[in-house]
């Protein structure tokens, strides 16, 4: 082949929402610079039509109506991961390894915890069923979940943020079982909430949650193999100005 191409691409495709694909491209001889010319062409054209696939998930991920997906959410089945609400922005958590000293917290905000009351009467509002709920452990996440299910949550080690007080071994383990109970099909007629923190959600679902917000949902349909397919990623105002329009 002509010095201008090489005989093999590597080329990786990387869409939000999924993860990097990587594909080997091997070009065959050509005989011809116009031959080299139309192989190239080729290969533009491949590439761009491989990209438009890859993207896709991302496209109906961002681009989904909200009222047919909130009249499919009345019928459950579907798993809502949630970062906590809004919280105090001079608040750190300052003795991480004990999670029962909720004064050495980072706390929900007064406007967080509104917002997140606001969001669980829209849920109310818009018929959308729950069931189980699971937070972290961390008390913004346990009050998260209280208002916006106005129901009993169960608190558990597997969405709790570890950061650097746990081991990396352990760290994995969360993003493991954190993807898990996202992929598993909730109780007939009902929607199982999980709220969680950022790292927890980056950790188990990629690098294009890196600016997942406070209050942020990402909603997956389980899909009866183990699998979480994400279906839309919502802020608070979505669901508070669905339930507006109702």
């Amino acid at each position: 082949m002509g010095n201008g191409i090489p005989r093999a691409w590597v080329l990786q495709v990387t869409p939000s929402n999924a993860p990097a694909h990587s594909i080997f491209v091997k070009i065959p001889d050509a005989n011809s610079p116009a031959r080299e010319e139309e192989i190239v062409k080729r290969l533009i054209a491949w590439i761009i039509a491989a990209s438009a696939c890859c993207f896709a998930a991302y496209a109906n991920a961002q681009s989904v109506d909200v009222k047919e997906l909130v009249a499919a959410m009345k019928q459950g089945g579907y798993c809502i991961v949630l970062r906590h609400g809004a919280t105090n922005r001079d608040q750190a958590d300052t003795d991480p390894l004990n999670l029962d000293d909720v004064a050495k917290q980072r706390l929900l905000s007064d406007g967080g915890r509104e917002v997140a009351r606001q969001v669980g009467d829209a849920f109310k509002k818009l018929g959308i069923p729950l069931g189980r709920v699971y937070t972290s452990k961390f008390y913004r996440a346990v009050e998260t979940g209280r208002l916006v299910s106005g129901a009993d949550v169960t608190p558990t080690l597997d969405v709790t943020e570890g950061g650097l007080v746990v081991t990396p071994i352990e760290n994995d383990r969360r993003a493991g079982a954190l993807k898990k109970m996202a992929g598993t099909v909730p109780e007939p007629g009902k929607n199982t909430l999980i709220v969680t923190h950022k790292p927890n959600i980056l950790d188990a679902f990629g690098k294009d949650w890196f600016e997942v917000k406070e209050g942020e949902a990402s909603v997956f349909k389980p899909d009866g193999s183990g699998k979480a397919v994400l279906v839309a990623r919502l802020q608070a105002a979505d669901w508070i100005k669905a339930a507006s329009a109702n």
